[in-house]
């Protein structure tokens, strides 16, 4: 018999939120991006095609709005071709198991992620000694052990393409965690970001409460490698987008992305990478 698919015996809802929380915005016609508490999701594809995707399933006990929200553009009983996972951290993930039973489709996350969504590997535990705010403090009460997905999760393909969201690739952009993909459409230069930027300073819980716009490296208090989160600012900034969705804030585009994006791969060490935190050996160079 097939073993239950399940979360980690430390899920709960966490009680944070921020002004964005339930406000979804038209980014494109083809990506609608909703914050779920302090969190985003994204709807990538046109509600007339009726073939779209979720990617990233938000935080605990959230699945019910985020099949509102998926119904009231698509549709009533709409469901997604599958979701796709930048990461596997508990706001990524939250609603991730009651939304595979309700609309019976797979998930898709990177090979080295996969560990972390079959009940194998806990990530690192949060580091709330790190430099930053409030919510780096309150990081203790995150959940951290591995959800299960069992055979529902599958590993992206090799060859860069993602399934369901034609001319999007996928780009490992590891250091907030091992597995960790951003995608980007190359025709509009659109680039979902995940948690390896984000465009509101995450650690301060005055910022994600009001949702002040500025760039900013992963979020401090889960971030462990700093060397390859680093290295994935720099590969995404190459890329030179023109939009960008990120896991937390709100999307950037343009000149104020191009110009954001440069100073923090210039400076990337002084922005992102906290003074002190148990993750945090030396500065890089």
């Amino acid at each position: 018999m097939e073993k239950e698919i399940n979360y980690g015996s430390d899920y709960k809802y966490i009680p944070t939120t921020s002004v964005g929380s339930g406000v979804g915005m038209d980014v494109l016609p083809d990506l609608f991006c909703h914050t779920v508490q302090i969190v985003n999701i994204c709807l990538v594809g046109n509600p007339e095609s009726k073939e779209f995707v979720l990617v990233d399933a938000g935080m605990p006990k959230s699945a019910d709005e985020i099949i509102s929200v998926t119904e009231e553009r698509y549709g009533e009983n709409a469901r997604p071709k599958a979701i796709i996972l930048t990461h596997g951290h508990f706001d990524h993930v939250g609603a991730v198991i009651e939304l595979v039973k309700h609309w019976e489709v797979p998930v898709y996350a990177h090979e080295l992620e996969l560990p972390f969504l079959t009940g194998q590997k806990n990530y690192p535990e949060p580091d709330p000694t790190v430099e930053g705010g409030m919510v780096a403090k309150m990081s203790p009460m995150f959940p951290n052990e591995p959800i299960n997905l069992g055979n529902k999760v599958e590993m992206l393909p090799s060859d860069g393409s993602v399934p369901h969201m034609p001319d999007f690739r996928w780009i490992h952009t590891p250091g907030h965690t091992p597995g960790h993909v951003s995608f980007f459409r190359e025709n509009d230069r659109t680039l979902i970001a995940g948690d390896a930027f984000v465009t509101v300073k995450q650690d301060s819980l005055y910022k994600v409460l009001t949702q002040e716009q500025e760039i900013n490296g992963p979020p401090r208090y889960l971030t462990t490698d700093w060397k390859a989160a680093k290295q994935s600012v720099i590969k995404l900034e190459e890329l030179n987008p023109n939009i960008a969705v990120t896991g937390h804030g709100l999307p950037m585009s343009g000149e104020l992305l191009s110009k954001s994006l440069e100073t923090l791969v210039q400076d990337f060490d002084s922005i992102a990478i906290p003074d002190y935190g148990k993750y945090i050996n030396k500065k890089l160079h």
